[in-house]
């Protein structure tokens, strides 16, 4: 048989195959020159550069510094422009359009509604504003030849005390468009089981949630996440490698919470570039992510933030192939771990699998045979 079918994707098979995303930040995505048009509606004059070429390189710079302080600075100025609900609106559904552009048929994207109440709008509104956001932007994407399905994931900052209210907002809107909830910001001296209270909320009301854990702080954050708090997912969940053992010879072995992780199937939110940017990975090519493939956990692909990564999850796969000679198998087999792990019903989640994954790699993959 020719050795065509399993050469390493080009640039282009990488952007049309349906790709699935579970960890994007809202606030972490936007475009440039939307930031500096939303700065000058709103009055906001404190942008470092009002070029929008000259701001995303900012953006990038600042995210690749090193610098705790530059990087938590590019969120300040993301949110400031965030704060009405035509900004909100604008901002979604140009995140939905720019996924689709990049083939992502399946998205999470996950705000925090607690960072955008400085204009005076309610945590309701702000919700209502993403939410139709996100559904004017797959109605774009779909008169552009796209197809994408947007989720909402409402965020608690974990330094702050309002999970438990977000997480009963996330309840309310469980059918309106929000498809679960998480809590992000400094892992270190903010464990998880300071928000016991919302994610037994949660529990009891039969939602889902993902954890930011394992990403700057180790194996005690992703403990606390899995077996306090009861987490479906790990965001990032990088530093399970801590509890990896691997020989001189190459044999493995697996502690008690790695082989869980594995055993139970709980899904990575793995983001590449994004790692490499905080020090959770040195480079590509030494990215946890190639090791746990290669012990079947399941790892997911993901951008986390892409205007501050400078990235998209055809560049994410970009990436991981060039470091790991990955196929176009292997990008179906992170999919269809990601669309496993989404949040909406099993009957969808499968639909998108039969209907839609694996028939869009199943042509990629057939393209060689008309060469």
């Amino acid at each position: 048989m020719p050795a065509q079918p399993l050469n390493t994707p080009t640039a282009d098979q990488i952007r049309r195959a349906p790709k699935v995303l579970l960890h994007d930040h809202l606030d972490g995505g936007l475009r440039p020159g939307t930031i500096v048009e939303l700065a000058r509606e709103v009055g906001y004059d404190n942008l470092p550069e009002t070029d929008a070429d000259k701001l995303g390189l900012w953006f990038r710079e600042a995210a690749d510094s090193g610098s705790l302080e530059r990087y938590l600075e590019t969120f300040a100025h993301t949110c400031a422009v965030m704060q009405t609900r035509e900004a909100l609106f604008r901002v979604a559904a140009e995140c939905a359009e720019d996924l689709a552009e990049d083939g992502v048929v399946y998205a999470e994207i996950r705000y925090a509604p607690e960072q955008h109440l400085e204009s005076g709008l309610s945590l309701e509104e702000v919700v209502e504003a993403v939410n139709e956001g996100f559904r004017e932007g797959e109605k774009r994407a779909r008169a552009n030849g796209h197809r994408i399905r947007v989720g909402a994931l409402l965020t608690a900052m974990r330094h702050a005390a309002r999970a438990l209210e977000i997480a009963e907002l996330a309840n309310r809107y469980r059918d309106l468009g929000v498809v679960g909830f998480d809590i992000a910001g400094a892992e270190a001296g903010f464990p998880p089981t300071r928000h016991l209270d919302a994610f037994e909320y949660l529990k009891r009301e039969n939602n889902h949630f993902t954890i930011h854990a394992g990403e700057a702080f180790g194996l005690p954050s992703i403990w606390q996440a899995l077996q306090w708090c009861g987490a479906d997912r790990l965001g990032h969940g990088v530093r399970i490698i801590d509890d990896i053992e691997v020989d001189e010879d190459g044999s493995v072995k697996l502690g008690r919470l790695a082989a869980y992780v594995r055993d139970m199937r709980i899904p990575l939110e793995m983001c590449p570039t994004s790692n490499l940017q905080t020090g959770a990975a040195t480079s590509y090519a030494e990215h946890p992510f190639g090791l746990l493939r290669r012990l079947q956990f399941r790892v997911t692909v993901n951008t986390d933030n892409r205007l501050m990564s400078g990235t998209s999850m055809s560049r994410e796969f970009e990436h991981l192939i060039g470091a790991f000679g990955y196929t176009l198998d292997d990008m179906l087999w992170t999919t269809v771990n990601a669309m496993k792990s989404a949040f909406i019903p099993f009957d969808e989640r499968l639909a998108m699998i039969s209907d839609v994954i694996k028939p869009g790699y199943a042509e990629l993959k057939s393209e060689w045979l008309f060469q």
